[in-house]
């Protein structure tokens, strides 16, 4: 029998990410509530033992350490829960009666229910999202919702209608309203889903947008500064001037890359969280109802500027580190190139002065043979003057000193040749 093969560890991890969320079937009528909060890494395991602790006081199982969604069910409520790279969601889905009006009752009497599990983070999404089935006598959208940022739509095949005007209730919550005209239990769990994250992926995609109005002034005072910069460089041709500006060019470097790293997270997200928001409108596939705008127009309008904003700041960042790049390398050129000027001016001024001192060598070079012949001469001259007093020699002493100098002096000169010429060979 074959041994088993062996998996690699992030198999079972990569499989099962596939069925983590799946659609769950949701009963009509039905009142949900869902929450988004903003968690850093501490904050996600603080909470994952608030809820682990929530489930285990009620006899139920909590959540896996390496689980990021759950799901429970309390009585008729069932709970979900997601954790996110960012934030952490809750849902709460609760009956609702087929009698009640749309958001009744009051948000403010079912939401202590949610309160059971301590807040993680700081609120950044609360829905109010009533399910019903379609009822003539229901209130108009108009009666519901402000009709000024009111937008209703259609799903592909007209079994349902959701609509909302995306502002905040007197609750703090944003209602959106899902008519059911036909459908199934898992599609209706399908598009609450869908409807839920499309209002979620919003609010977390704006986030983008004052993070770009606070790094536009900074901006505009680079771009400024730069073209200052760029102009006083037309102008510098001594290095001292060339220095300064280099310097300036790597402050506003500095600063504009200080920037975009504390930024670059934030825009990153608002483009993965616009493309979501787009892919779940895709796939309900909008048809328009009445005179009221699609959610994919109306945030076309109202949500896609602030979109662009984020990725213009972003664009602006990147083509001004590469000006600011380009600008640094000229300047280093030109400086390089004075530097080269004055170290070209250096070695010569060095050559100069060596050829100086092999002048002054060669001069003291011919006064040490001199002196030295001198001294030498003055001692054969003794010598000489001794021989001739024994009277061997009979050669006038002065004749022998005047002959001796020439030989003495050429020796002399050979010999301080001969050590200067070695010393030369062992440097």
């Amino acid at each position: 029998m074959l041994p088993p093969l062996v998996p690699h560890r992030l198999r079972a991890s990569i499989l099962n990410e596939l069925h983590a969320r799946p659609f769950t079937a949701l009963a009509v009528p039905r009142r949900i509530l869902h929450f988004a909060f903003q968690t850093d890494e501490a904050a996600a395991q603080t909470d994952r033992v608030n809820l682990f602790a929530f489930c285990t006081t009620r006899g139920l199982a909590g959540p896996l350490p390496a689980e990021k969604h759950y799901r429970v069910a309390l009585g008729s409520t069932v709970l979900r829960w997601e954790q996110h790279s960012e934030f952490t969601t809750y849902t709460w889905e609760m009956p609702s009666a087929s009698s009640d009006a749309p958001f009744t009752p009051n948000v403010a009497v079912i939401e202590p229910q949610t309160r059971a599990i301590p807040q993680p983070g700081p609120l950044l999404v609360a829905i109010d999202l009533h399910i019903l089935r379609k009822d003539p006598n229901h209130l108009p959208l108009e009666d519901i919702f402000d009709r000024a940022s009111l937008a209703s739509a259609e799903n592909s095949d007209g079994s349902a209608s959701y609509a909302t005007d995306f502002r905040l209730d007197p609750s703090g919550f944003v209602r959106i309203l899902i008519t059911d005209n036909g459908l199934a239990n898992d599609r209706a769990g399908a598009l609450v889903q869908r409807v839920i994250e499309i209002e979620t992926y919003r609010t977390l995609a704006l986030l983008g947008l004052p993070e770009a109005q606070r790094l536009a002034p900074s901006i505009n005072k680079i771009e400024q500064k730069l073209t200052e910069v760029t102009r006083k460089m037309r102008e510098a041709t001594d290095l001292g001037s060339n220095r300064q500006l280099l310097d300036e060019l790597v402050g506003l470097a500095s600063d504009l890359e200080a920037g975009a790293a504390a930024s670059v997270f934030r825009f990153g997200a608002t483009r993965a969280y616009d493309e979501i928001i787009h892919q779940r409108l895709a796939t309900i596939g909008e048809r328009k109802m009445g005179g009221l705008p699609t959610w994919t127009s109306f945030l076309a309008r109202r949500m896609a500027p602030a979109i662009r904003t984020c990725i213009t700041t972003e664009t602006r960042q990147s083509e001004l580190s590469l000006k600011l790049t380009r600008a640094a390398d000229l300047l280093r050129t030109r400086v390089n190139v004075e530097l080269e000027k004055q170290n070209q001016e250096l070695l010569k001024s060095m050559n100069e002065r060596t050829r100086m001192q092999l002048r002054l060598q060669t001069t003291v070079e011919g006064l040490s043979v001199a002196a030295i012949t001198y001294y030498v001469v003055s001692l054969f001259g003794y010598v000489a003057k001794a021989i001739h007093e024994t009277g061997y020699v009979h050669i006038d002493p002065v004749y022998m000193i005047a002959a001796f100098i020439p030989v003495a002096a050429l020796g002399i000169w050979a010999t301080v040749r001969r050590i200067r010429k070695h010393h030369i060979s062992h440097e």
